[in-house]
């Protein structure tokens, strides 16, 4: 037979291309986990100024509810006593709070443990499955 035609390749032993496709495939790999790596960590970036921001907005939110009660407080004390007006606005604050725990409570509730059980349950099934396969 001659060699015409053929490429260098196919003259390979099958060890070599094997050995050849190993090394690429790791190659590969550690390529795509660069490229993952450096997108995690510019995405990362974006998520902690983010989060500050948010943690900002959050705070200067209170400070204007805060603000917006001191004001409820002094519209009150033009008809009641500036002790009353506190009281009541005081009063007012606290049913919303009490409320918005109940409810919070009955959510936390609903949600039951905090182990992802559908998932632990598809692992389970997984591996019953597999160990069939494997006494078959």
């Amino acid at each position: 037979m001659s060699s015409v035609g053929r490429s260098p390749r196919q003259d390979e032993p099958v060890g070599a291309l094997v050995t050849r496709a190993s090394q690429q495939l790791s190659e590969l790999v550690r390529e795509e986990m660069q490229l993952a790596r450096a997108e995690m960590a510019g995405k990362g970036r974006h998520y902690g100024v983010g989060g500050g921001l948010l943690g900002g907005a959050g705070l200067v939110g209170v400070l204007a509810a805060q603000a917006l009660v001191a004001a409820a407080v002094a519209a009150l004390a033009l008809v009641l006593p500036v002790w009353a007006s506190a009281l009541v606005a005081g009063a007012l604050l606290a049913a919303v709070a009490a409320v918005l725990a109940l409810a919070g409570r009955q959510q936390v509730a609903k949600a039951g443990a905090p182990a992802p059980e559908r998932t632990i349950d598809s692992i389970k099934a997984d591996v019953a499955e597999i160990r069939e396969k494997a006494h078959r």
